[in-house]
């Protein structure tokens, strides 16, 4: 237990910030594709502020721009979520444990820490951008792959887990109570030529297209698009599923009794949204709920493994 409340912050810590900064990668790699098959006069990139969960304000940012949207989200130091500080965040939260990581691993984020220190800033333009996100989402996989097939499956190892997956769960919530939302908003009898487009860009944000495609057989359709990513615990990145793999690593580490409690509230949570699928208003209005009920799920955790 004295080895946990050591090292537990900072483990569960630096993997949601390279889980963030994956995430925030994927994401907006897939709306600049999205985006290209769209008419010009949709392209906002405003969303993209609003799922990066910044309390930052941004007055000379224009819904449209597409490189101010990019420079904030990429390389904007004074934004806590934004790629840079994300993976620096990783970076010195592993350094300061790196006796409890497999050696593979701290290369891995050291490594990519130096490339997006030099990269960024000269990666915000389009013709540049989808290298570097997609090598931010490439190291981020390997460095998920370097721990699981080398470290030792021990409490450690269970708060790391733990990190990724809560991160996984919340910014599937926020392209849901944002993207997803809105699409579902526009008005009954509405044709939109571009509608199917926009839900595949909502899966590929979350590397989700391939398996909601495997699963329904049929076409994209918004409100089974938000209820694969909602509930159908086999797919690794819906919330219920992020849900399903942290209730199997609290059962692995000790005390858990008053955090599994917290997943459980945040699993019906999650099952009390379930007729918001087909409603916009009440999807955001939900999925807020639901990062609430997330947001308990981490002082808890901290309470039980860190501050302890």
């Amino acid at each position: 237990m004295a080895l946990l409340s050591r090292v537990a912050d900072r483990m569960y810590w630096a993997a949601r910030y390279i889980e963030r900064a994956e995430d925030s990668a994927r994401v907006l790699r897939a709306y600049g594709d999205v985006l290209a098959d769209l008419p010009i006069t949709t392209s906002r990139w405003h969303p993209l502020v609003t799922i990066s969960g910044s309390d930052v304000q941004l007055p000379a940012v224009s819904g449209s721009d597409e490189n101010q949207v990019a420079q904030f989200l990429i390389a904007e130091r004074e934004h806590p979520n934004s790629i840079v500080n994300t993976v620096d965040s990783s970076r010195e939260n592993l350094r300061t444990c790196r006796e409890v990581l497999p050696r593979e691993a701290w290369q891995t984020v050291n490594d990519l820490s130096i490339y997006v220190r030099g990269a960024a800033v000269t990666s915000v333009e389009r013709r540049r951008r989808d290298r570097f996100l997609a090598r931010v989402v490439d190291e981020s996989r390997r460095l998920d792959g370097v721990m699981i097939s080398t470290m030792t499956r021990d409490e450690v190892f269970e708060m790391w887990r733990l990190g990724r997956y809560i991160e996984r769960a919340d910014m599937t919530t926020r392209v849901l109570g944002v993207r997803a939302a809105t699409l579902l908003s526009v008005p009954a009898g509405t044709t939109d030529e571009f509608n199917e487009v926009q839900w595949m860009g909502v899966l590929r944000s979350l590397s989700a297209l391939q398996m909601y495609q495997r699963s329904t057989r049929g076409p994209i359709d918004g409100p089974s698009v938000v209820r694969f990513l909602l509930f159908d615990h086999r797919f690794p990145r819906s919330v219920a599923g992020c849900l399903a793999e942290m209730r199997t690593s609290i059962l692995r580490l000790p005390e858990y009794s008053t955090v599994l409690g917290a997943v459980e509230a945040a699993d019906r949570q999650l099952r009390r949204s379930r007729p918001a699928a087909d409603d916009g208003a009440a999807l955001d209005a939900a999925m807020e709920g639901v990062q609430v009920a997330l947001a308990r799920l981490d002082r808890v955790m901290h309470e039980q493994y860190v501050v302890h």
